[in-house]
């Protein structure tokens, strides 16, 4: 058949239902999933969107086909996938879902046995290969079945060991499911808890109706924002569409970046875990390794991506690992992501500490970021020597695009993996001085 390749991204296969992704590629998916895992079993999630079922369908079918049970979950977050196929030892897992993405789009996140991660050079390309090959798919004289299991009070008691329950105070929260997944598992979480939730769009809605389940975009914030504004609430949080990832909101509207999350979380695990290893992403701001450092955690600077950081945290034995991008990584969770757990370790934090979200923030965070900036060019390699000769005097690696340092700021310049786009980000020790390098590096790379 002919597909269009592009839907294999770096870390999980995603696009347009039906005009890039559709019921037979699903069917082929499943089948070369199959012959390359030679599993047994294979658990299989899915989110909210209408083309979810559909898609269940197929790829299940073609599961079978190889001869491979398929373990239907039914509708989960993300990381309630990873949890089963690492619980109950499954040898592969599949979430249907296209995560923060439009409702037109949907896509699957693989992962092997222990969750973990498929990647674009660690199995996506060789199931990309095999269906381009238009290689036999002949169906098993031993077909496998669908079964059913119900994950969500196993998950919810999961996550919930993360935190002594007694601890956490009874906050006023607004919390934000932006019609996604966190709808739907969030509440078996929520009973358990002495918060006082005020719950946005917990309804699981396909169409996206409100705003899109895309918490990084501060546009999609401005409901949440309102909402805890009205209501006097302590903070609030939202989470994306897969419901992997959540963001924090200050009673005062600003919204927490995930390196000043993850800061958050590390403090909290550093105090049971005392002297431990943690992970960050080189997005990061710097206020997150000073943090883990003072507190006498060892931090490891990573290049972006789960598929990247989950074998490094492996490798470390690192008790926690996050990103800029919201997504949170712990040891005692198979070194699967989860928001809802980050989500309960931050309301402990809160509560043992008693101070405000904001107030904690202003002792943890000195600096002044840009955020991502996105810049469409002609030539990326190009680009990047350019900047590279106009910074030469600064601390330079290309770990992950290009990073320079100096004593008062630095930046990350670094290439879409899709996209003729450079993405910058830069951090200062003052907003003017924030300024001052954003013009400079935006008059380089967008002349």
């Amino acid at each position: 058949m002919t597909f269009d390749p592009s839907i294999f991204k770096a870390y999980d296969i995603r696009g347009v239902y039906p005009v890039q992704l559709d019921a037979e590629l699903a069917y082929k998916i499943g089948y070369a999933l199959a012959s390359l895992l030679k599993p047994t079993t294979i658990a299989v999630g899915r989110d909210m969107r209408t083309s979810s079922e559909e898609l269940f369908e197929h790829l299940s079918r073609g599961i079978n086909d190889h001869g491979v049970d398929v373990i239907d979950i039914g509708l989960v977050s993300t990381d309630g996938l990873y949890y089963a196929v690492g619980k109950f030892d499954y040898d592969g897992g599949v979430m249907i879902t296209a995560s923060h993405n439009p409702k037109e789009y949907n896509g699957f996140k693989i992962c092997r046995s222990k969750a973990e991660p498929l990647s674009g050079d660690e199995g996506l390309d060789q199931i990309k290969r095999f269906i381009e090959s238009g290689a036999a798919m002949p169906k098993s004289p031993s077909p496998g079945n669908i079964v059913r299991r119900d994950i969500s009070e196993s998950y919810a008691a999961h996550c919930m060991s993360f935190v002594d329950l007694a601890k956490i105070k009874p906050f006023n929260v607004v919390i934000d499911a932006g019609n996604g997944m966190a709808g739907a598992t969030l509440p078996p979480v929520l009973e358990k808890l002495s918060i006082n939730a005020t719950r946005l769009y917990f309804d699981l809605d396909g169409q996206f109706p409100n705003h899109p389940a895309s918490p990084i975009e501060l546009e999609n914030l401005e409901d949440l924002i309102v909402k805890i504004k009205e209501t006097g609430a302590d903070f609030g949080v939202a989470f994306d569409g897969d419901a992997d990832r959540m963001f924090l909101v200050d009673k005062n509207g600003r919204q927490l970046g995930g390196d000043m999350v993850t800061a958050m979380v590390a403090k909290s695990l550093l105090k049971i875990h005392p002297g431990e290893t943690i992970l960050y992403n080189l997005i990061c701001s710097r206020a997150v390794p000073e943090l883990i450092e003072k507190l006498g955690g060892t931090a490891i600077r990573t290049r972006v991506g789960h598929a990247l950081i989950k074998p490094l945290m492996k490798q470390h034995n690192a008790v926690f690992g996050g990103e800029h991008s919201g997504h949170f990584y712990f040891r005692d969770n198979w070194f699967a992501d989860s928001g809802l757990i980050a989500f309960l370790v931050c309301l402990e934090l809160l509560s043992v500490e008693g101070r405000p979200l904001d107030e904690m923030m202003a002792e943890i965070d000195p600096y002044f970021r840009s955020g991502e900036i996105n810049s469409r060019v002609s030539s990326v390699s190009e680009v990047i020597d350019k900047v590279k000769s106009a910074f030469s005097d600064g601390q330079q690696d290309t770990e992950d695009g290009l990073t320079v340092q100096y004593p008062d700021f630095w930046f990350n310049l670094r290439p879409s993996n899709t996209e003729p786009l450079l993405r910058l980000n830069i951090e200062a020790e003052s907003k003017d001085l924030l300024e001052e390098k954003m013009n400079d590096l935006l008059s380089i790379i967008r002349t």
